[in-house]
């Protein structure tokens, strides 16, 4: 009784970490894609890739529930049923044709209802639906992110001139600085707190190009659904969009090194336009750039906050 109450209680505060994100977005507050007190299964989904993880890890459930109920109540059946007490002389029957023929075929068939769906959704994080419109380059190093953005063909919002580069490492900020150098720690969490985020446009299809200055690295996202490995001298491929404005966080999930476990990443999604103002005084200071994003971010939160009440 008590392990079911633990497992209900769970279930509820998981359920009400999803549902405060919810609450927060309605009410002009940053949403936050991270990992909540108390929470059970999947962080909440913020693209459309992740979107189709959760599906496909509840279809898998619907197989994997049955199948481990139907192999522990047919273990505990032949325990009982076949005891020494209760069956002294043991059966020596070696064949059973429809027995064979049934746990052939039935694996068969699950895996095939398995496989079809997983191959799609494979298919669909490799093959973005429409072309990207912007590409990220994210370099691993001990034990630190560098970004580089593709330049664009026009730099957004002038007159025809071709925009400039941006790159820019992102480090860890140590969690008794995250109050002094970003703010509220519920926004920007102890060992995922970086001092420069990744900015990027929502609704936007973002290619991202992965590699490593030193080891094996993993750049991985899990509410937006990325996972792809940075190796040295090698590039990788991958794709994602989010579909709400918000910081949606990360870490490096390959055994790099001692500081492994502070190797965080942090992806900011806002509007077109921060996106572009952003950009353009960027390339000149990426700092400053980031102050004014702040600025703008915390104008609109406030201007949702007033319609709102």
């Amino acid at each position: 009784m008590k392990a079911w109450s633990l497992t209900a209680g769970l279930w509820l505060a998981g359920t009400g970490a999803a549902l405060a994100q919810d609450l927060a977005q309605d009410a002009g507050e940053l949403v936050i894609g991270k990992p909540w007190p108390w929470q059970m299964g999947l962080q909440e989904a913020f693209s459309p890739i992740e979107e189709q993880i959760h599906w496909f890890n509840d279809y898998s459930l619907l197989f994997v529930v049955p199948i481990t109920a139907f192999v522990a109540g047919l273990l505990a059946w032949c325990v009982w049923r076949y005891r020494a007490s209760k069956n002294p002389v043991a059966s020596r029957t070696a064949h059973n044709t429809t027995i064979e023929v049934i746990w052939t075929l039935a694996p068969v068939v699950i895996l095939l209802m398995l496989a079809i769906p997983s191959f799609q959704l494979l298919t669909a994080q490799y093959n973005p639906p429409s072309e990207p419109e912007l590409t990220v380059k994210a370099t691993g190093y001990q034990w630190y992110w560098g970004y580089e953005y593709q330049p664009t063909e026009v730099a957004p919002g002038d007159d025809g001139t071709v925009a400039e580069p941006v790159s820019f490492e992102s480090y860890p900020v140590a969690e008794e600085d995250i109050a002094d150098i970003k703010g509220d720690i519920e926004i920007y969490p102890r060992l995922l707190a970086v001092d420069n985020e990744v900015v990027v446009p929502v609704n936007t299809v973002v290619r991202l190009i992965s590699t490593s200055a030193d080891v094996i690295h993993a750049f991985a996202v899990p509410s937006l659904g990325v996972k792809v490995d940075a190796v040295p001298g090698r590039i990788n491929e991958y794709w994602f969009s989010a579909s709400r404005e918000g910081i949606f966080y990360g870490q490096c999930s390959e055994l790099c090194g001692s500081a492994h476990w502070n190797m965080p990443i942090a992806v900011r999604a806002v509007s077109q336009e921060q996106y572009d103002a952003w950009y353009l005084a960027a390339q000149e200071d990426v700092a400053g750039a980031n102050e004014q994003l702040n600025a703008s971010i915390e104008a609109a939160q406030n201007g949702r906050a007033v319609a709102a009440n």
